[in-house]
C-alpha cells in the first residue's frame, strides 16, 4: 500500500486498485487509530479518528482533492504535498 503523504504524524495511504472495493477512498492511520475516508465526499467511512486529526486530514484532502481522484483511477501513485 503505497504512502503518499505524512504530516503531524498522520500516514495517508491508497491500495492498489486490484486489492481493494469501491467508493474511492482513502487510509489514514494516526497512532493506534485508523480510518477509511472516502474521496467524493471527504467523509469517514470506516474507522475513527480524533477530531483535530480529522479535521487536518479532510483539510488536506479537500486541497488535493482532484489528484487524489485522479491517482485512484490511474494507479500511478506518488507523494502528495503535506499540509505545513
Amino acid at each position: 500500500m503505497p504512502e503518499i503523504c505524512r504530516f503531524y504524524g498522520i500516514i495517508i495511504r491508497m491500495y492498489l486498485i486490484d486489492r481493494e472495493h469501491p467508493p474511492q477512498h482513502l487510509h489514514i492511520k494516526y497512532g493506534e487509530y485508523e480510518a477509511v475516508m472516502e474521496l467524493e465526499n471527504l467523509n469517514i467511512i470506516e474507522g475513527k479518528l480524533p477530531k483535530k486529526c480529522r479535521q487536518l486530514a479532510r483539510e488536506w484532502a479537500e486541497i488535493h482533492q482532484e489528484e487524489l481522484i485522479e491517482m485512484w483511477n490511474s494507479q500511478n501513485f506518488h507523494k502528495v504535498e503535506p499540509l505545513e
